[in-house]
């Protein structure tokens, strides 16, 4: 009996230790953990679908992460701080655009440089951004605009497409 139970304690000891493993893991890339490199900020229109701790890549290598988004309560715009690491310099006239990986992947923080001589200082803002492309949006822009086309053209004497009233 008492083999039973040191045979007990130690698989929960062992899986209590993977557990500890996968919430270190978890931790050191979640954002929470500091990141090395210089800060520089930006403000975009909208920052929907990029987390803190999202990934800055240049030329679609990373080369920060993101630390912070908060709103300008005079602007209204969404104001982001993130990383650069420590051996990139960033040109003043540089923009920086909210991407997605993929049709359903996640977002991430392009830098874009510029061709100034001269570089952003650290705690610098980029100027030129672009806020994520929303699909929702684009979609039904498309489904509205096909339907108005459809139905002009109905109106001009044409037939009217398959599926849709006059």
């Amino acid at each position: 009996m008492a083999r039973r139970g040191a045979a007990e304690i130690a698989t929960g000891a062992v899986i209590l230790a993977i557990a500890a493993g996968f919430f270190a893991y978890a931790l050191a890339h979640s954002g929470a953990a500091p990141s090395g490199g210089y800060p520089l900020h930006a403000d975009f229109d909208s920052v929907a679908g990029l987390p803190v701790g999202s990934d800055v890549r240049l030329a679609g290598v990373k080369v920060g992460r993101v630390i912070t988004e908060t709103i300008n309560p005079e602007t209204y715009l969404a104001e982001v701080t993130f990383t650069v690491a420590d051996g990139i310099r960033i040109p003043k006239d540089s923009s920086a655009a909210v991407v997605s990986e993929g049709l359903l992947g996640g977002y991430y923080l392009l830098l874009q440089p510029g061709g100034d001589s001269a570089m952003l200082p650290p705690g610098g803002r980029i100027g030129i951004t672009q806020s994520p492309v929303n699909l929702e949006t684009l979609l039904g822009k498309f489904i509205f605009s096909m339907t108005n086309a459809a139905s002009s053209g109905a109106k001009n004497g044409e037939a009217a497409p398959a599926g849709t009233k006059p």
